[in-house]
């Protein structure tokens, strides 16, 4: 896998979730003697890293992160992102705001001219949903609750339909100022650094400015 070669030799890596993800731990697996160990962003990826005999770090723990490795849900040209289909969305940006270097793997599909004609996930506190998915709806979304998903931080997930994100980073500080939101799946304000672009002759990489 491509993304293995970003990966430093006697370091502390972050491993992002999901589908994605799961192929770069399992690749992983190959070099875990040449590394520290790993931050994972989610219980998920915590087991399968624990699986394969990787060891694991807390974040708090650590003074450095060389990269951190995920897949998006959308990136468009700008390596802004949409991410949170796995719910793990407010661990995987902390993690990514701790490291010097974001490396995105995703398929071709995923890159778009503009964000959100993949929902926008936010984490919201429980008993802030009906009010925050009026906030959301005043904003020009289409607000629904995803329905039986609780996050490793105990919250629940609002998908938000209908949205055209030409404006990243003012739509992300936005939402984040709504009361009850912990945070939303826009991956502006720390986009990736480096995207692997699965396409049909191979992997293409597209360094960030």
């Amino acid at each position: 896998m491509s993304a293995l070669a970003y990966v430093p030799e006697g370091k502390i890596i972050g491993v992002g979730t999901g589908s994605t993800a799961n192929f770069f731990i399992d690749g992983l697996a190959s070099m875990k003697d040449r590394i520290t160990g790993a931050v994972a962003s989610s219980e998920a990826s915590a087991a399968r890293l624990r699986s394969h005999g990787i060891p694991l770090f807390d974040l708090n723990e650590i003074t450095e992160l060389p990269v951190y490795v995920d897949g998006a849900d959308e990136i468009d040209g700008q390596m802004c992102m949409i991410k949170g289909g796995g719910a793990a969305l407010t661990r995987e940006k902390i993690v990514a705001a701790v490291a010097r270097r974001f490396v995105c793997i995703c398929d071709a599909s995923k890159l778009v001219g503009y964000l959100g004609r993949f929902p926008l996930p936010v984490e919201v506190i429980p008993m802030a949903s009906a009010q925050v998915m009026r906030a959301l709806a005043a904003l020009g979304g289409q607000p629904k609750l995803r329905a039986g998903v609780v996050t490793d931080n105990g919250n629940c997930i609002i998908d938000v339909a209908g949205l055209e994100i030409r404006d990243p980073v003012e739509l992300e500080t936005e939402i984040n100022h709504i009361v009850g939101v912990v945070t939303n799946g826009l991956f502006a304000r720390r986009k990736a650094d480096v995207l692997l672009l699965g396409e049909a002759g191979g992997v293409r990489t597209i360094v960030g400015e």
